[in-house]
């Protein structure tokens, strides 16, 4: 019996190891499983960021190398000579005593129109002939006539109108070279190609060439590029001042108008307002106007603004006033998701001091949001400035070639511009200008952004 007994104790005492091993294994395998499910996860992960931001560098790599060069333009440096027998003007007209601004004002234009009227691609052409002897003859006339762009000539005649004193003068130059020229010294343009499938007749590009060598044509940074308004007839002149004045145009209605009001109807909504089916309906709609299309604002801004009021199309105040209905459902979320990150202690610390509701809401709540409502007011006006579709239907895509004085003229704005730029007949020219107006626009919205994470984290307070 005894041996029996501990026969049987020896038994369960052999079993109990293997069933615990056993269990063991399955705990460890099921561990490892597991532990292999999220390493693979986490390298889905890791792969995803690093094809993201692969994806990303390659983009800004490319626009960068097509767009930093553009920002230096080909210059011709000449000695022109303002001849009087050719600038044949009376006086500039000086306001007299007992004149009055609009008839001082009627003959300053008059003036204008005289200076206009005078040949100044004539001195211009004498200033190359100073350079390019062979430049006089007959035969190479229209080719000297290539090489600086045609809206050079307003340029001079500017430099007459400042300061008629120049007549009869010898002044050196800085003067743009015309588009081609600038890609074929840039190396945009195949030189293996035959004469006739170039740009330039062979003459020219022998004076290019010698140009270049003599350091008389050289690369310098192009401020027309910023000071121009587009062009059509000198693609060379042709600049983004325009586009740069329209869009701060209809950035200041969309600050003026959707960052006020979106502020305001967060506040209501979320401090004031009665918690019924209305107000949850208005939330609903809210966010689904979030989610709608941009070019839908833009048929809505067609139809409203231009059919029923009238207003004047391609203008920045339709422009902006389509951004700001687009930006208001980003300002109301953003400002909501902030009063409701106020925790609830600090309103009702006030109104047990006897604050009113109103007093705990602007006197207490509303500065400890302010960091959070300029931020979400910051990002909406950078979603705004970076939007195409909607100003595309409310006619902003029209050649504009003046800057607009007021925001009731007719303007296009940046991201427009670039859409333009892209699908210009002049690609060799204008693709590598696409790529700089990709840059600045990107400088203004990383700048945008940037400067509400600043407000956030200099305005931001604990608790």
């Amino acid at each position: 019996m005894t041996d029996n007994k501990l026969s049987s104790t020896d038994k369960d005492v052999a079993v109990e190891p293997v069933l615990l091993s056993k269990t063991q294994q399955q705990v460890a395998a099921s561990l490892a499983r597991r532990h292999r499910q999220e390493k693979l996860f986490k390298g889905v992960g890791l792969g995803a960021v690093i094809i993201s931001l692969t994806l990303v560098a390659i983009l800004f790599v490319n626009i960068f190398a097509k767009g930093v060069p553009a920002f230096w333009q080909a210059h011709i440096t000449l000695d022109i000579y303002f001849d009087p027998e050719v600038i044949s003007i009376s006086e500039k007209p000086v306001q007299g005593a007992d004149e009055t601004d609009n008839e001082f004002r009627q003959r300053f234009i008059e003036w204008q129109t005289e200076v206009g009227m005078v040949n100044f691609n004539r001195l211009i052409l004498d200033g190359l002939n100073k350079v390019i002897p062979e430049a006089q003859e007959r035969q190479y006339r229209r080719d000297a006539a290539r090489i600086v762009t045609s809206g050079e000539r307003y340029a001079v005649r500017d430099m007459v109108i400042e300061n008629p004193e120049i007549i009869g003068q010898t002044k050196t130059v800085n003067l743009l070279t015309d588009a081609n020229i600038d890609v074929w010294l840039k190396g945009n343009i195949d030189r293996s190609l035959p004469d006739s499938q170039q740009q330039l007749s062979p003459k020219v590009r022998e004076w290019v060439e010698m140009l270049s060598a003599q350091g008389i044509i050289e690369n310098r940074f192009s401020f027309a590029l910023f000071m121009n308004p587009d062009s059509r007839s000198s693609p060379a002149s042709a600049g983004l001042a325009g586009a740069f004045v329209g869009s701060l145009y209809m950035m200041l209605v969309v600050i003026f108008l959707a960052v006020p009001m979106g502020v305001a109807a967060a506040i209501y909504l979320e401090e004031f307002a009665p918690k019924n089916k209305f107000t949850d309906l208005v939330e609903v709609n809210i966010n689904n106007l979030a989610a709608v299309p941009s070019i839908v604002f833009g048929l809505l801004g067609a139809s409203v603004f231009i059919g029923w009021f009238k207003l004047p199309m391609s203008a920045p105040i339709v422009g902006g006033l389509v951004l700001s209905l687009m930006t208001l459902p980003t300002v109301i979320i953003a400002t909501r998701s902030t009063l409701k990150a106020i925790p609830p202690s600090i309103r009702q610390a006030a109104l047990g001091l006897g604050a009113s509701k109103m007093q705990a809401v602007f006197h207490h709540v509303l500065p400890l949001a302010i960091p959070g409502i300029l931020t979400g007011a910051i990002i909406g006006v950078a979603q705004a400035l970076g939007e195409t579709a909607p100003l595309l239907l409310i006619g902003m895509k029209s050649f504009v070639a003046q800057i607009p004085a007021g925001p009731f003229e007719q303007s296009t704005a940046l991201p427009v511009q670039i859409y333009l730029w892209q699908g210009n007949e002049l690609r060799n020219f204008f693709e590598a200008r696409t790529s700089a107006a990709i840059i600045v626009l990107l400088a203004l919205m990383l700048t945008l952004n940037g400067l509400a994470i600043w407000l956030r984290k200099k305005y931001e307070k604990r608790w």
